[in-house]
């Protein structure tokens, strides 16, 4: 009995290449199913954490002031430490302390203690991770079909990588934080405009600002709650502000905190102001919106090219090509 050989394309069986590239866009369809399902809540975590509290609270588990405080000398202790260290190797500079202080208010870490850990992990990782690369490129074999460029090259990357890792992760988060309260600014400055043309003094109208929109924007919440508490206790009002703007690493914060300023130095009309500043921010995310769609085609060129041409070419020329593979191997009938 002849057994039917299944055509091929470039030494390929068709059927069967067709059976797996079926079953990686059933697998992709399932995930685009699930992910659309399964959409992310940014305030489920901060409500489950309340609602744990609450039940510690009732069941009367929660730990005591002293075990607290206790935790909190413990950290203390163990920053000061690294402090100490660091400044007996002469490495740790109030400048750079300060830098890193900002920016991990920017990433929304307010502990100040992690300063002097960024500080020590530029120290730290360098040693670590250059000196185990360094092990294996020239200790062991691992490498030595390489050349001494490529081996350097390696040591090189790896230092310099260590070095910045710190930095590059704090950049990330605040670029990523950054983009968060961004989308936020518009709706925020609107709110503004409504609570102060109520009647609201500034520190009420950031505390509706963060009970309105800390559900849709968490991050913008939290700074305009922190900035309503500062406008509260603070002496110097123009303080609260700068430390506004300082947390947020955007120039459209900076903005607002100077009309801010300049309103309540000189007795403008605060409402006006934002909105005047609320509209050009919505300009703005136009126009961002707009550019991300220009750039849309060029960047869809890869992917049509690598991804889209050759299926399309092997369903239109695939059946041909086995056609006249078959004409030439069983010949003329």
């Amino acid at each position: 009995m002849e057994t039917v050989q299944n055509p091929t394309l470039l030494g390929v069986d068709v059927y069967l290449a067709a059976t797996i590239l079926s079953g990686i866009a059933t697998f992709a369809v399932l995930v685009a199913i699930y992910a659309a399902l399964s959409v992310h809540d940014p305030m489920a975590r901060r409500v489950k954490a309340l609602n744990e509290r609450r039940e510690q609270l009732k069941a009367g588990i929660t730990a005591s002031t002293g075990k607290r405080r206790a935790k909190l000398v413990r950290r203390s202790e163990g920053a000061d430490r690294i402090r100490t260290l660091l400044a007996s190797l002469q490495v740790l500079q109030d400048s750079q302390l300060k830098e890193a202080q900002r920016k991990l208010l920017q990433a929304g870490i307010r502990s100040k203690e992690w300063a002097v850990g960024v500080i020590f992990g530029r120290l730290v990782l360098p040693i670590v991770l250059g000196g185990i690369i360094l092990f294996i490129v020239y200790g062991t074999n691992s490498f030595a079909d390489w050349t001494p460029l490529k081996r350097y090259g390696l040591v090189a990357a790896t230092f310099i990588f260590s070095y910045k890792a710190p930095d590059i992760f704090l950049q990330n988060k605040i670029t990523k934080r950054s983009a968060a309260i961004r989308k936020g600014l518009p709706d925020a400055l609107d709110l503004l405009v409504i609570c102060a043309e109520a009647g609201l003094t500034v520190d009420a109208a950031f505390h509706r600002v963060a009970k309105e929109l800390g559900k849709a924007y968490p991050e913008l919440g939290d700074e305009c709650a922190l900035t309503a508490i500062e406008l509260g206790f603070l002496t110097d009002r123009r303080q609260a502000f700068e430390n506004f703007a300082n947390r947020i690493a955007l120039d459209e914060v900076k903005g607002i905190v100077t009309t801010m300023i300049q309103t309540e130095k000189y007795g403008t009309p605060l409402a006006s102001a934002l909105r005047v500043l609320s509209a050009e921010f919505r300009n703005q995310r136009m126009m961002r919106a707009e550019e991300k769609a220009a750039r849309l085609p060029a960047i869809m060129t890869v992917p049509l090219i690598l991804f889209i041409l050759p299926v399309l070419f092997v369903v239109i020329l695939g059946p041909a090509a086995c056609s006249i593979k078959d004409a030439f191997i069983n010949g003329p009938v």
